[in-house]
């Protein structure tokens, strides 16, 4: 921890105690609570350019979601310990501790997975919620789409080969992961310090099972409970914003809207120029996206 640097100078670190085990946050401002969580292959960090800013009229709690970054990685098989259900009763627990029992989240890739099932499961704890470049149901939509569904179908494989393969070069294994999913196709919009927690918090074997228990959560508990949902009619019915970027869902924004209007009630959307990881690649845009809608 102390070789990284502090990208959130002023902000308290802590680590609670959850479901999970120890969660850790950090935490800024004053004003209405607001949750950020990451997605796969990032920890609390993706929110670097964002958090501090946001901090000027919110209280910012950024998290590691269980098994990512310096939250403990339960053990699991099947991915039994990371459905999406159970991390949402992390951040519950995590806000409460914090003197918060309703917020508003921004959630990436798996973080915005955490928000949507959270938002299903307990819609009197959300404010607002905003969903960073997914679609529901893993739905894949555009090239970049693809290559992550691709890339999720290899992780919730069953133990060990998934582990067996990242094992062989973790930190070229995420570096790909990274790369591809932006919109140069590089690592070029990361900023190097941010990699380095990255790194850091992908090259031991109970992460890298962490991670893939939370895919193979993914592909079976919690698609169940969200086709399970969708057959019932159940809605979100908190404000919501869909974001996504232009390279990830290229050409197909209607289409991704209309399949969001689908579980949200109050949707709006809006397209940023930029991949997958729209916090680091479009940090201006995405800031003032959420600004509006927050």
């Amino acid at each position: 921890m102390s070789d990284l640097a502090d990208l959130f100078p002023g902000f308290a670190s802590q680590w609670i105690d959850a479901p999970a085990g120890s969660i850790f946050v950090r935490s800024a401002g004053s004003g209405p609570p607001l949750l950020l969580l990451h997605g796969f292959g990032e920890t609390h960090v993706a929110f670097a350019k964002l958090a501090p800013r946001l901090a000027e009229r919110f209280f910012v709690v950024a998290m590691d979601l269980r098994g990512y970054g310096w939250s403990s990685a339960p053990a699991s098989e099947k991915g039994e310990a990371y459905t999406k259900r159970a991390q949402g009763e992390d951040v519950i627990v995590v806000m409460e501790q914090l003197g918060h029992v309703r917020f508003s989240l921004v959630g990436h890739d798996r973080g915005a997975r955490v928000g949507f099932r959270l938002a299903l499961d307990h819609p009197g704890r959300l404010e607002k919620l905003a969903l960073l470049d997914i679609a529901p149901l893993e739905e894949s939509l555009g090239d970049a789409g693809l290559l992550r569904v691709g890339r999720a179908r290899l992780l919730s494989q069953p133990a060990p080969k998934p582990e067996q393969l990242i094992g062989l070069d973790p930190k070229g294994f995420l570096a790909d992961a990274l790369a591809s999913g932006t919109k140069s196709g590089t690592l070029d919009a990361f900023d190097p310090r941010a990699l380095a927690h990255y790194r850091a918090a992908f090259d031991e074997p109970s992460r890298i099972h962490a991670f893939c228990e939370d895919f193979r959560a993914g592909a079976g508990v919690d698609r169940e409970l969200d086709l399970a949902d969708r057959a019932s009619g159940e809605k979100i019915v908190v404000p919501t914003l869909a974001l996504w970027g232009a390279a990830s869902f290229s050409g197909h924004g209607e289409a991704l809207l209309a399949q969001w209007r689908e579980w949200a009630e109050d949707l709006r959307g809006v397209e940023i120029d930029s991949g997958h990881y729209l916090a680091e690649e479009a940090p201006e845009a995405t800031f003032a996206a959420l600004d509006l809608f927050l």
